[in-house]
């Protein structure tokens, strides 16, 4: 859907600003923390901690002060004339002259200067929403990687403590002639493998620790309890829906389609140019009463009656070629809002769509791994031991059926928290939970 300058007038009537309400809005995201309280609690705190968060609401909230400002009328002018020499008239010498005047731009003007910042105040609180958005979607995806790598080091404690077994009972058979020195010496080195791993994975986890304790603008030590993923929620994945979803709430359409409305009030005003500004203003002079000898003698009606006046005048709007200048560049920033409101919500039918299809591709992956590759790894390592401790195959046979089910207990690990992670993104791009509680 193309947006041209005639459709943004139905989007002025359509969506409503609410400007009044924003600050409200702009303070309850819409996301969903899956049920888990920790997680719900570390975006809490990051919402309210991070820098980038906190500088785009005071960014906001000085676009509103502009509000105000750009309805107001001019400063009035006020000017003394003190004569050296007084011009003398029929009533005595005007000694001096105090004068008002205010300036007063044409009509409609001051109301699109209002409207204008008030639409400008409007995008800042969606940059400010999309601040916000963004500190949650990376505490989700550095959360979720954190769950990931507890599940990893759980699931690598378990199998050093299987590999110890092992080396157990390779010793153990050595020891009555039953086995090779070489398979107790490969048990050893495949548990220095593993813990070389596990080293690995904590490094990593601090990496991710650091990252959260950052995006919460607290110290970086601070230490993250283990992460738990708790039940996988079910989504429905209606694309049409997400899309138009996303259309309304995601802050960067909302932001695009505010431009467009500001570009069009900012067309009119350009041409309110070829328009006069007006002036009024009143004027006192103070006259001194007839000094001469003709005016003492006789004093003239009036004597020294002060002198009252009012003024009004107008600009002469001759410089066409300039506001001819200023109306075509309003009408380019205009077109231009046009384009970035059809990239956004290009935006928005890229991201519904390639999420989607990740989800979708991660609910297989997840069926296949649970259904059977772990099953199936499960029941290929109880054979192997079986055949082992019997005697009748060797420690590598043993082996690679132990990393065959270490590899699959990591990757269903691992789909687990990129299913988790999908959900984060997916909520991004629609600008709106994802699933919504209690769905």
């Amino acid at each position: 859907m193309y947006i041209t300058r005639t459709m943004a007038v139905a989007f002025a009537i359509a969506v409503p600003l609410y400007i009044d309400a924003a600050p409200a809005a702009a303070q309850t995201p819409s996301y969903t923390a899956n049920g888990d309280p920790a997680l719900a609690a570390l975006i809490a705190g990051a919402l309210e901690g991070n820098p980038r968060v906190r500088g785009s609401f005071l960014e906001y909230q000085a676009a509103r002060a502009r509000i105000s400002q750009a309805s107001t009328l001019p400063n009035p002018a006020v000017s003394f004339t003190q004569h050296l020499m007084g011009a003398q008239t029929r009533v005595g010498p005007q000694l001096s002259n105090i004068s008002v005047s205010q300036a007063l731009p044409w009509f409609g003007t001051l109301s699109d200067r209002r409207e204008i910042a008030a639409v400008q105040s409007d995008i800042r609180n969606q940059s400010y929403a999309e601040q916000r958005a963004e500190v949650i979607r990376h505490v989700k995806l550095a959360w979720y990687d954190l769950a990931y790598l507890d599940q990893a080091l759980r699931i690598t404690e378990e199998e050093e403590q299987l590999l110890l077994h092992y080396e157990a009972l390779a010793q153990a058979r050595y020891s009555q002639g039953f086995g090779q020195q070489q398979e107790v010496v490969k048990l050893q080195a495949e548990v220095t493998r593993v813990l070389n791993r596990r080293q690995e994975l904590l490094r990593q986890r601090t990496d991710f620790e650091a990252a959260l304790n950052v995006l919460a603008n607290r110290p970086v030590d601070t230490p993250v309890p283990p992460v738990e993923i708790g039940e996988r929620p079910a989504v429905d994945l209606d694309e049409e829906a997400l899309h138009g979803t996303g259309l309304g709430a995601r802050p960067e359409v909302r932001s695009a389609r505010l431009r467009i409305e500001s570009g069009g009030t900012e067309v009119r005003l350009a041409r309110r140019r070829y328009r006069p500004d007006f002036t009024v203003g009143v004027a006192w002079g103070n006259v001194l009463g007839r000094r001469d000898e003709p005016g003492r003698l006789n004093p003239p009606p009036g004597n020294g009656r002060d002198t009252y006046s009012l003024t009004f005048g107008a600009s002469v709007p001759v410089f066409r070629s300039s506001y001819d200048a200023g109306v075509r560049e309003a009408a380019a920033r205009l077109s231009a809002a046009e384009e970035a409101y059809q990239d956004a919500a290009n935006g928005v039918a890229f991201a519904v769509r390639s999420t989607a299809f990740r989800l979708t591709t991660i609910e297989g992956q997840l069926a296949l791994f649970e259904d059977a590759l772990l099953p199936q790894a499960e029941q290929a390592l109880s054979a192997t031991e079986e055949a082992y401790s019997a005697g009748v195959t060797g420690v590598l046979e043993l082996l690679d059926s132990e990393e065959m089910l270490l590899d699959v207990r990591l990757g269903l690990a691992r789909l687990q928290a990129d299913y988790m992670k999908a959900l984060a993104e997916m909520e991004r791009a629609i600008g709106s939970a994802f699933p919504e509680e209690g769905s």
